[in-house]
């Protein structure tokens, strides 16, 4: 299958802080589902990044219950985003990796992922550890989430990138137009989460002081407004 589509993430904006260690390359999904592997393989991993954003901001909304942004991202938004996920599997014939996903609050900070689970593992503990030291680390957090979220949808999550997989393999590569549609949401959904997260931040270090932490900063002003 030849992919032609060509995004920028600069684009997308109309439309490693936590780096982690990588295994050797591992087995690629595929078959007979209407995607090839790298599609295939790169929405079972937003699957779990998605329920990686949702998880820890339940767990950040446990630690600030005064804190609303948590709790209201994560129950509206980051949910949806995960069901999402889910359903784009089902469409394409392909087996979810935390099929439990929604069975609350047992399923917080699982992920059972053949290909990907490792890694979230990891990386829920390194975030949820980071958001632990104080209110604005775990704001920091949430934004470097949706920072690193709006990359991963776009791009080829370095981490695929790491495990053998060529880049783009995310919305920049794929002429699915379901995968299309639905990526382009999340992007959306994301930098509305960004500007949130942001504000709240500045309300503590002030106004236009937030420094890109996984994106430009002239991509992070664009969807700030500035």
């Amino acid at each position: 299958m030849t992919k032609t589509r060509a995004f920028t993430l600069s684009t997308l904006l109309a439309a490693t802080l936590l780096g982690l260690s990588v295994p050797t390359q591992a087995a690629k999904n595929g078959g007979s589902t209407g995607l090839d592997s790298a599609e295939a393989s790169h929405l079972t991993f937003m699957r779990e990044e998605e329920k990686l954003a949702r998880d820890t901001y339940l767990t950040l909304a446990n630690m600030y219950p005064n804190q609303g942004v948590f709790s209201t991202i994560a129950t509206t938004s980051e949910q949806t985003h995960t069901d999402t996920m889910r359903d784009k599997l089902a469409q394409y014939g392909l087996p979810d990796p935390n099929p439990d996903a929604n069975n609350l609050p047992a399923s917080i900070g699982v992920f059972l992922g053949a290909e990907w689970g490792w890694y979230f593992d990891e990386k829920f503990a390194a975030l949820t550890a980071w958001g632990a030291n104080s209110e604005l680390d775990a704001l920091y957090a949430g934004a470097f989430i949706e920072e690193l979220d709006m990359h991963d949808i776009a791009e080829c999550p370095q981490v695929m990138v790491d495990a053998g997989y060529a880049s783009p393999c995310g919305l920049n590569y794929t002429d699915a137009s379901g995968l299309i549609n639905a990526y382009s949401s999340l992007i959306d959904g994301s930098e509305n989460h960004l500007r949130s997260y942001v504000g709240q931040i500045e309300a503590i270090i002030g106004v236009g002081n937030y420094q890109a932490q996984y994106l430009t900063q002239a991509e992070v002003d664009a969807i700030l407004g500035r």
